[in-house]
């Protein structure tokens, strides 16, 4: 084995000893760079007869393409090597199950809201709507509160900056009450014209909504939701509203196992009015009174307000938390855990 020979077999040699391609790059200017063997051996050149320069030029370029060769075939190697390490660190297990997306579900006062109007549906209420943004005469005027009266003061109700109609601020509602008095109204001439007719004409509904006052705490919020019902006719009597009331709550908590309360109490739109608690026989609230709703029967002239005659026309009122029937239902305890968005808490409903 010649000196070329021997010089090719060092050049493989270090170039396989190589795990880098920077020790590749320092293997290779031992042979192949400027003060490298290869270079060294070309400058030799001119120091030879004339004639040996063909034949010595020829062996040293052909053991300078074999160097060359094995040169690229180790960085091919390296660069082999390189991109399967890659590959395997960021591999995907495809035997895995592949995420899902996580299924959705309603919010617990929705669920609450929604089980409120398919109850009373089925007892022959119509679901009532109307504007969150309301007149002094639908919130307060029509539902027979004096001029003075605390629910108007700023410190309980939301004002809007903007005058109605009658020249009062406009109010975000603070119940439900108006949707009831624009329901009536609107059908008030329709069942006047059915009684002239001899015919039996009720208006019954519920009124479901959020509304807006100014409290904060862990029983209270700013934005609330209420639903007030609203049964209006020629013979309907407490006795229907202790009977209907009853019938929603234990379909509503699905259980027979409870018992209501009547206490008497006062509002400007009712007369008589009560208090409604509910007490449960069995369960973590047995043995508790809690109230769960205000009622009575319709005041006279909040019966005329809505263009009805309160000679024909009598019925029953009633307004509930829909938040605070949720907490009882889910034994919920902090009002503020429905609405801070956690969806640990929310999960849990779906």
């Amino acid at each position: 084995m010649d000196e070329l020979d021997t010089l090719v077999d060092a050049a493989r040699d270090g170039f396989a000893r190589s795990a880098s391609p920077a020790e590749l790059e320092n293997a290779k200017a031992r042979f192949l760079g400027k003060a490298g063997r290869i270079t060294e051996l070309m400058k030799g050149l001119a120091s030879l007869p004339t004639g040996e320069k063909k034949a010595r030029g020829a062996a040293i370029n052909q053991a300078k393409q074999a160097i060359e060769a094995a040169l690229s075939e180790r960085r091919q190697a390296l660069a082999a090597a390189q991109l399967e390490a890659q590959l395997a660190a960021e591999a995907i297990d495809v035997s895995l199950p592949g995420r899902q997306r996580g299924l959705g579900g309603l919010h617990p006062i929705s669920l609450a809201w929604e089980r409120i109007e398919q109850i009373f549906g089925s007892m022959g209420f119509d679901v009532a709507d109307g504007p969150e943004i309301e007149s002094d005469w639908f919130s307060f005027t029509a539902l027979n509160n004096p001029p003075n009266h605390p629910a108007r003061s700023m410190q309980d109700t939301f004002y809007v900056d903007m005058k109605g109609e009658d020249g009062q601020f406009l109010n975000l509602r603070p119940h439900t009450s108006p949707m009831q008095i624009r329901y009536a109204t609107a059908h008030a001439r329709r069942h006047a014209d059915a009684l002239a007719r001899g015919e039996t004409s009720d208006i019954r509904v519920i009124a479901p909504g959020r509304t807006y006052r100014v409290d904060n705490d862990a029983t209270h919020s700013p934005m609330f939701h209420q639903v007030e019902g609203l049964w209006l006719g020629e013979n309907v009597s407490f006795k229907d509203l202790k009977v209907t009331y009853l019938n929603f709550c234990k379909a509503f908590f699905e259980t027979d196992d409870l018992v209501l309360r009547f206490r008497p109490s006062y509002f400007p739109f009712t007369e008589p009015s009560a208090e409604i608690d509910v007490r449960f026989q069995s369960g973590p609230l047995a043995g508790k009174w809690l109230e769960v709703s205000g009622s009575g029967q319709v005041h006279p002239q909040v019966v005329r307000n809505m263009g009805l005659d309160p000679e024909r026309f009598i019925g029953f009122a009633f307004g509930s938390g829909i938040d605070r029937l949720a907490m009882l239902r889910y034994g919920v305890s902090d009002l503020r855990l429905f609405f801070e968005g956690d969806i640990r808490f929310l999960s849990q409903f779906r």
